[in-house]
């Protein structure tokens, strides 16, 4: 019987080679779409978590709003300013952007904030209306501060409806209301104590910084609105509602509060009574404090989950591309492992070199 002759290594090989060039030509596209994907994850994780540093440079700036606007109310009343409250949320206000500001490019911006605030300790209470302009140039620079802290964070381009409404709220919305009720308050102070000859423009003033108070409240609930009715979040909405209800009714409180006797324009009583608007205020901010904290909880966490997921991610791309490689390339995977196979079989089977006959006992011939 005649046996099939055995395939040379050579032959072997020029078999083996168009395999492998299909192998490497399936694995290259493969091994990019993994990459990309992997890259694509990656920086979606990195932007959320430059977000997340975003929110707590804004939970820290809340603080220096609140206490800002306290002392403004009570430099502009000349009463005495309750400076370490403010000392302390401008210290950590420094901590923060000691430790963020390389990374959301505020360090300037902070400077010139925080030299703002500390000039005004130097201020003498003697001119009210003087006071009350070097404490609006203050909390003006302030409020560009948060629109920074936004911008370079990447809250303003939030992908997702509810994270994108929160953010808003709580870096534009409620900072704006928060000074405005402020100037509001202090400008019936400063009403009461002018001239009658300035009461039309006195009344001007004070229904232009009336309607900044309601203008951002409307836009901040129009926006929490929408962020609870777009949310995949369990528990958005029953944490915000009630603080939300809350702090719109104290705003309309302080708009009612504030509102002018039109019906006799020409003696004092056309201005709002100084004290009760300043109660108002204070029930505004103290609204505004509760919303603000549980909105920025609200946005990080958001965005946590929104970080976890995408870690899930990544892995599930390297098992898909592995799985991918392995199911595309089994057959090549399988040839290998069988040429290896057959190659050790044949080297533990090999004829025996020439001249090693068989050999009897004590080495005679057998």
């Amino acid at each position: 019987m005649t046996l099939p002759a055995e395939r040379s290594p050579d032959r072997r090989m020029s078999g083996l080679l168009p395999r492998l060039l299909l192998a490497v030509t399936l694995l290259v596209p493969t091994l990019v779409l993994s990459v990309q994907a992997w890259r694509g994850t990656d920086e979606k994780a990195a932007f959320a978590e430059r977000e997340r540093a975003g929110v707590e440079y804004l939970r820290a700036l809340g603080q220096i709003t609140l206490a800002l606007v306290d002392a403004q109310s009570a430099a502009v009343a000349g009463q005495p300013v309750p400076r370490d409250a403010l000392n302390r949320a401008v210290a950590e206000g420094g901590t923060v952007d000691a430790r963020l500001g390389t990374e959301l490019r505020t360090h300037e911006r902070w400077a010139g904030v925080r030299a703002k605030i500390e000039s005004l300790s130097d201020r003498s209470h003697t001119y009210p209306e003087a006071t009350y302009t070097a404490y609006t140039e203050a909390t003006d620079l302030l409020l560009a501060l948060y629109a920074k802290v936004r911008d370079t964070s990447g809250l303003v381009r939030d992908p997702d409806p509810d994270s994108y409404q929160l953010q808003d709220s709580a870096g534009e919305e409620l900072p704006e209301s928060v000074v405005a009720a402020g100037r509001l308050a202090d400008l019936a102070v400063l009403a009461a104590a002018r001239p009658q000859a300035e009461l039309v423009r006195t009344a001007g003033e004070l229904s232009n910084a009336r309607a900044e108070v309601l203008d951002p409240a409307h836009d901040l609930v129009t926006n929490l609105q929408l962020a609870v009715d777009s949310t995949d979040s369990g528990t958005l909405g029953g944490n915000l509602l009630g603080e939300l209800d809350a702090y719109q009714q104290a705003v309309e409180a302080l708009g009612a509060a504030a509102t002018l006797d039109t019906g006799n324009p020409n003696t004092g009583d056309a201005l709002p009574d100084p004290a009760a608007v300043a109660a108002a205020r204070v029930v505004v901010h103290a609204a505004a404090a509760a919303l603000s904290a549980t909105v920025l909880t609200e946005i990080d966490q958001l965005l946590e989950a929104r970080v976890d997921g995408l870690g899930t991610a990544r892995l599930v791309t390297v098992a898909a591309g592995v799985a991918l490689f392995l199911i595309g390339h089994a057959p090549l995977l399988v040839f290998l492992v069988f040429l290896v196979a057959a190659g050790r079989r044949r080297g533990s089977t090999a004829p025996p070199a020439p001249g090693a006959g068989p050999s009897g006992p004590a080495g005679d011939p057998a």
